[in-house]
C-alpha cells in the first residue's frame, strides 16, 4: 500500500472517530518547515510524519539531477514528558542525473538510509512564549548511494522560538554535522542556520515563510547553499495533518527547486 494511501485511510477513520476531550492532544508535527522544533510527543503515544513526494532539481551548467523520494516515513515515540525517540526511514528514491555535453543519463533507484534521533524540550511551556530543545542524531547508512549516503554520519539541532503575537512566531534552528563524504568514506564539516517566520490564519489552518543558509565542507568541494521556503498545513482534525512545502536556491550552489507533500497524524 502507498503511503498516500495509507494516510488517506487513516483521516478517514480519525474524522469518524468521537470528539476529543477538552484536554487536547500534543500534536506538533515539525514537517512541513525546513527548521526543526522543540516540541515533544507526549509518553505513551506514536507520532507518525510521511512525505509522500519529495521532489529536487538542481540544474548545474554541466549537468541536471532530479532526485524523487516518497515512503520517508519519521517516527516519534514518547519516551518522557520532555523526550522523544525518533526512527526515520527513506523507503524509495530515484534520482536521474543527465550529462548535458556527453548526453548520457544514469539513473539509480532504491531505499534510503535510517536515522537515528532523540530530541529533548529544554524550555518553555504551554501558553509561554519562548521554547527551546535539543535534538542529536545519527544516520545509518542503509541505502545506497545516491538515494542513502554510503557511510554513517551524526548531527545536533538546536531549535529556539519565540511567539510574537498569539498568531505570528519566529523561529530559528542551528546545525552541526560530521556530514558524510560524497565519496561514501569519512566525514567533513557542515553547519546551517534555518530562520521562520510563521503565520496562524486559525486553529487549522498556517503557514511558514523560512530563509536557509547552509556551509558544508565537502573535502574536494567547499560550498555554501542558500535557499528560501514557504510552507502550509491544514489540519481537519486535532490529530491529522495535511501539508506541503515548496522551496527555492538562492544562489548557484544550491538546488533549483524543491516540493514535498505528506503529513502527519498522532495516535
Amino acid at each position: 500500500m502507498k503511503a498516500w494511501d495509507w494516510l488517506l485511510g487513516a483521516a478517514i477513520l480519525t474524522i469518524g472517530a468521537p470528539a476529543l476531550a477538552d484536554d487536547e492532544p500534543r500534536f506538533c508535527p515539525t514537517r512541513p518547515n525546513l527548521g526543526g522544533s522543540s516540541c515533544t510527543t507526549e509518553p505513551g503515544r506514536v507520532h507518525f510524519e510521511i512525505s509522500a513526494l519529495d521532489w529536487q532539481r538542481d540544474d548545474q551548467p554541466d549537468q541536471r539531477e532530479d532526485r524523487i523520494v516518497t515512503a520517508d516515513i519519521l517516527t516519534r515515540i514518547g519516551m518522557g514528558k520532555n523526550t522523544e525517540l525518533q526512527f526515520d526511514w527513506v523507503g524509495y528514491g530515484r534520482d536521474r542525473t543527465r550529462d548535458k555535453a556527453a548526453a548520457m543519463v544514469d539513473t539509480a533507484t532504491g531505499t534510503g538510509d535510517m536515522t537515528f534521533a532523540v530530541r529533548q524540550h529544554l524550555a518553555g511551556q504551554k501558553g509561554k512564549p519562548f521554547s527551546a530543545g535539543v535534538q542529536a542524531f545519527v544516520t545509518a547508512a542503509t541505502g545506497r548511494y545516491p538515494i542513502g549516503a554510503g557511510t554513517w554520519s551524526t548531527g545536533i539541532i538546536v531549535p529556539v522560538q519565540y511567539e510574537l503575537t498569539e498568531k505570528v512566531a519566529i523561529a530559528v534552528t542551528g546545525e552541526a554535522d560530521a556530514a558524510a563524504n560524497r565519496s561514501g568514506s569519512g566525514r567533513h564539516l557542515a553547519y546551517s542556520e534555518i530562520t521562520g517566520l510563521r503565520y496562524k490564519f486559525t486553529d487549522q489552518v498556517t503557514a511558514t515563510a523560512e530563509v536557509s543558509l547552509e556551509r558544508d565542507d565537502e573535502p574536494d568541494q567547499h560550498e555554501t547553499l542558500a535557499m528560501a521556503a514557504l510552507s502550509a498545513a491544514w489540519r481537519p482534525t486535532k490529530v491529522l495533518q495535511f501539508d506541503i512545502l515548496a522551496a527555492t536556491g538562492l544562489n548557484a550552489a544550491a538546488p533549483d527547486l524543491r516540493v514535498v507533500t505528506g503529513g502527519a497524524i498522532l495516535f
